[in-house]
């Protein structure tokens, strides 16, 4: 987002939620415009380059295009194109108004109005009004897998077309940046609101929205095509005429069609050879921004409903056997960094006074002794599977093979069990059927919206992406509940401090490393999103030179 603009739009940062020593309340009487409103008066965005493809390569494969009923990369880079969102927020987790003109939150944190710009249409040419943002909101409540996200939603009263009052049942510090694009997506209830199922809505692979782009094509597993929205409500944008996306199962075709100038940028490059090489082209640039807010974690997940893995003290001996230097340095060629608590250092409720785990071979043995698992003649003291998400080798397979020889040391014999497909290895996590998993999960921005899910006690399930671990601990639960209605930044911060410290001594979870997410980019490619979504988040201002 040009600099000029920025200014213009976003919040001051003792309005801003996330900002230090700020508060909830402190968004009351937000009026101001968005960035890009009036685009000619606040400069050149395009900084003269209008029109132009851009083509970007995806290695990911969208089930649909409605990020209002799906989670996940996929969905939310084409969906946060075709779709508006009443906020978005820049590089320093600013929230700037978007299809919003105006939010307003009361000093008790429990109602927040949304005032909507006047003159905003859908791509269909209806009016976008409060009736819209109502039934979004609702649809988003019921069928979107985050429900921590808007469970305060009580109800939403729509006093006139433009204006829509959210009622919660309790103060939700989170509701700032559930509002983004990739989480809120505004869509037509003359549309969606027929009664047929969200989740398997026909319009969900032929979206309707009210953002900078329109979907022309969608082509599963091969191609979206989106064209400019000549009626965007940001004058002047979007820069480019069409964005197409590509989507490439197979990553090293994706690297060369980026070094060959076949495609002007690609997301969420995570293969730490790929990233090298591609840093080495001198068409290319190689950025790691835009990152902040998805938060992504590699982790090992324990069991702790199986017997040995009930007990922490062999968790624990398990942690102190791993090297997780060695992975980031070697196995991930220093690209990666190491992950050590469950809220990644881009948030601002990090902590790094956790307990580290520096490798200790002959503590975590004299542990497994204590706890009464001797070794046999053989030198084994149990054996355990260890699964991992296929498809994924550095960030998932080479680490559960790196872990047999390693855990060996400590007497433990792993078996490294393969999955055939993704759906397979689901299946397992979510029905407990594992000892020992690699997994790969996102902070979204606020710790209410992806953290709380995977240690909450009445989130365990039988599904995906929950508390599938089985991890219960009453003052965590406390923790976590407190914290989903705190409006004092600095009181907030110390409940998420005291509690990434219990899990870490509690270890359910054993924290590997950063995903080394970057954005790959032509130098032809201006304005790259590195707000805190990237390229989850609008790309309106993303212009092609010559």
């Amino acid at each position: 987002m040009a600099q000029d603009q920025r200014n213009a739009g976003r919040l001051p940062r003792r309005r801003n939620l996330l900002g230090a020593g700020s508060a909830l309340a402190g968004l009351a009487a937000l009026g101001i415009l968005a960035a890009g409103q009036g685009a000619a008066a606040q400069g050149d965005v395009c900084a003269g380059h209008k029109g132009g493809t851009m083509v970007v390569t995806s290695t990911q494969v969208p089930r649909h295009l409605n990020p209002a009923v799906q989670s996940g990369v996929a969905t939310a880079v084409p969906g946060t194109q075709i779709f508006a969102s009443p906020l978005r927020f820049d590089d320093d987790w600013n929230a700037i108004p978007y299809l919003a003109e105006k939010v307003d939150i009361s000093d008790d944190g429990k109602t927040v109005t949304i005032v909507l710009r006047d003159g905003v249409t859908f791509h269909d040419g209806k009016p976008v009004t409060s009736e819209d943002v109502a039934f979004s909101i609702q649809t988003i409540k019921e069928n979107h897998p985050f429900q921590t996200m808007l469970a305060p939603v009580e109800s939403i009263a729509t006093p006139d077309a433009r204006t829509a009052v959210l009622t919660l049942s309790q103060p939700h510090p989170a509701i700032e940046l559930a509002m983004s694009p990739a989480l809120m997506p505004i869509l037509p209830k003359h549309i969606f609101g027929d009664g047929q199922d969200a989740k398997t809505h026909p319009a969900n692979n032929a979206p309707v929205g009210s953002g900078p782009f329109k979907l022309v094509e969608f082509v599963p597993a091969e191609r979206i095509v989106l064209e400019r929205n000549p009626d965007f409500f940001l004058d002047g944008l979007p820069c480019l005429d069409r964005i197409v996306i590509n989507i490439v199962r197979d990553s090293a075709n994706a690297v060369l069609s980026l070094e060959r100038g076949e495609a002007h940028m690609q997301p969420f490059t995570v293969n730490s050879r790929d990233i090298k090489r591609l840093s080495e082209e001198e068409h290319l640039d190689v950025t790691k921004k835009g990152y902040a807010a998805v938060g992504p974690i590699n982790w090992l997940a324990f069991n702790t409903r199986k017997a040995p893995l009930d007990n922490k003290d062999v968790r624990k001996a398990i942690a102190l056997a791993i090297d997780r230097s060695f992975i980031t340095d070697k196995l991930q060629q220093g690209i990666s960094s190491p992950a050590t608590g469950p809220i990644t250092p881009d948030s601002p409720f990090y902590t790094a006074e956790v307990e580290l785990y520096e490798k200790d071979v002959d503590r975590a043995n004299a542990m497994l002794d204590a706890a009464g698992f001797p070794k046999n003649a053989d030198d084994i003291r149990f054996p355990l599977t260890i699964d991992y998400i296929p498809g994924a080798d550095e960030q998932q397979k080479n680490i559960a093979e790196f872990l047999k020889p390693t855990l060996k040391q400590i007497g433990i014999d792993l078996n490294v069990r393969a999955a055939p497909d993704f759906p397979t290895w689901a299946k397992r996590v979510a029905g407990g059927d594992f000892d020992l998993s690699m997994d790969i999960v996102f902070n979204w921005g606020d710790p209410v919206i992806g953290v709380h899910r995977t240690y909450l006690t009445d989130n365990i399930k039988p599904q995906i992406w929950t508390n599938t671990q089985g991890y219960s601990n009453p003052k965590v639960d406390e923790l976590l509940a407190q914290a989903a209605v705190e409006l004092d930044q600095d009181k907030r911060k110390a409940l998420y401090r005291e509690f990434q410290q219990i899990v870490v001594d509690d270890i359910p979870l054993y924290y590997i490393n950063l995903l080394p997410y970057h954005t790959v980019y032509d130098k032809k490619v201006g304005n790259v999103p590195t707000n805190i979504w990237g390229t989850m988040s609008p790309m309106d201002e993303v212009y092609l030179s010559e």
